[in-house]
């Protein structure tokens, strides 16, 4: 353990100065005690105790080390990798410099001054790149039932978003290749969320290519299946850009009971469509009469590509501008609700979901999938997944009325896990001392309260 307060002899060469104050000569050191920069991180463990997720993923590795020799538990090393990730310390190289901060260590259950340290980064790789493709599996399917219950009770409907999303990788891991449309030599995870209450749900890794109809239709089986595990009466809705409206995919929803509402590609049937057509040319006819620069229309048609196997129903929006026609197709099989309400309320609720799936890669970077192994960069995906669903446990606990109960999570990490805070032992207890000017004080203390276990 580092020494926390240098002897008297050594402040003159450990302090340093900044410019006076009022006439006042001010100095500082790094002698202020049993300090920790992320208070907030106890916080974390609340509610990490709470959704009992790292206990549930390491129970899906298997440990081979002696247990009468091992130091750190595996859920301990999970839980500090996640609660790292969640404080903003992407890297595993941070462990290293966050071994002793008493912060984290309270968080994984060891007192502030004594005992061996949290997990260094080597441990923490070696982790990384232990599951097998089996574990992994078992892992995501934990992930599902996390969010399964995150529920207090199963919805009547929920609306599952799926995206992929370009990973840009910078060498030649395993799964990485170029992708044209990207201009990158990248991964293709795919992602999926509950997009009305912000659940995570999948985060899968696959190779830079685009999901043919055959892969995303077996992923959605797969999902549905376990969902339903747990839910067997609730309503799915699977929602898609124009890379899930294969007909594989359509075919499978149909089957299954599943509906769905993809986007699809415009095409000369579908652009030579007279429906279409009509309502195009009306569209345009009442722009130019109104003298308006923009005007937005809405039409439906039975439509069914060569590939297809019955005719679907097709929403387009339509578009006219004095900067000529745009039009957009949608593909459902949702058989109420207005052309206008297909498209406008429903489809383009996905873009939350990309905005989702941001806060997942650029705020819990999540994108820092660099190891050689795929499965490691499977590994990392869920550990970051993890984090993401501490912070949104978190956020659940924010009274509504709060500025921050809709706060992204880099605020919510500068504001509320970001905290100094003294840590003090004595051989009776360990007492954590925020700032007394903290100024998010009072909301701290409701959401500590609200993430209390119940007594038993």
């Amino acid at each position: 353990m580092p020494q926390t307060t240098p002897a008297e002899s050594d402040y003159s060469a450990t302090s340093f100065s900044f410019p006076a104050v009022r006439g006042r000569k001010v100095t500082a050191a790094f002698d202020g005690g049993r300090l920790t920069s992320d208070g907030g991180v106890l916080v974390l463990a609340q509610a990490e105790r709470m959704m009992g997720i790292c206990g549930r993923l390491a129970e899906c590795i298997a440990d081979p080390r002696d247990p009468t020799r091992v130091v750190h538990r595996l859920e301990d090393i999970l839980r500090a990798r996640i609660f790292a990730i969640a404080c903003g310390y992407e890297d595993a190289d941070d462990l290293d410099a966050l071994r002793d901060d008493p912060g984290f260590r309270l968080a994984l259950d060891k007192l502030p001054g004594s005992g061996a340290g949290l997990a260094s980064q080597p441990t923490m790789s070696r982790w990384e790149n232990a599951p097998t493709k089996r574990e992994l599996a078992k892992m995501l399917k934990v992930m599902i039932d996390i969010y399964c219950a995150s529920y207090t009770a199963a919805p009547a409907a929920v609306t599952l978003d799926i995206d992929d999303t370009c990973d840009v990788v910078h060498g030649y891991q395993q799964l990485s290749f170029w992708n044209g449309h990207h201009g990158e030599r990248c991964f293709l995870p795919i992602h999926v969320y509950d997009t009305a209450t912000r659940r995570p749900v999948a985060m899968l890794l696959r190779t830079s290519k685009t999901p043919s109809g055959k892969e995303a239709a077996g992923h959605i089986r797969r999902l549905v299946r376990h969902i339903r595990r747990h839910w067997p009466d609730t309503h799915i809705t699977i929602r898609g850009d124009g890379h899930y409206g294969r007909p594989e995919v359509m075919s499978y929803c149909e089957a299954a009971g599943v509906d769905y509402v993809f986007g699809l590609l415009t095409n000369a049937a579908l652009r030579a469509d007279p429906v279409i057509v009509t309502a195009a040319d009306a569209c345009a006819v009442r722009r130019a009469e109104a003298g308006r620069v923009v005007l937005r229309s809405y039409a439906e048609t039975r439509y069914s590509a060569k590939s297809w196997n019955r005719q679907r129903r097709v929403v387009a929006r339509i578009e006219a501008s004095t900067l000529g026609m745009d039009i957009r197709y949608v593909v459902t099989s949702l058989t109420e609700g207005s052309a206008e309400h297909i498209y406008d309320t429903l489809y383009c609720a996905r873009g939350q979901a990309e905005n989702l799936i941001k806060l997942h890669k650029t705020q819990l970077a999540s994108d820092r999938t660099s190891c050689r192994s795929a499965n490691a960069n499977q590994m990392r995906l869920i550990l970051h997944t993890a984090a993401y669903w501490l912070l949104w446990r978190i956020q659940q606990a924010i009274p509504r009325t709060a500025a921050l109960a809709k706060a992204e999570f880099t605020t919510l990490r500068l504001r509320l896990l970001k905290v100094a805070a003294r840590v003090m032992e004595s051989a009776t207890r360990i007492r954590v001392a925020f700032a007394s000017a903290c100024p998010d004080a009072d909301l701290l203390r409701a959401i500590v309260l609200a993430l209390k276990p119940a007594p038993t």
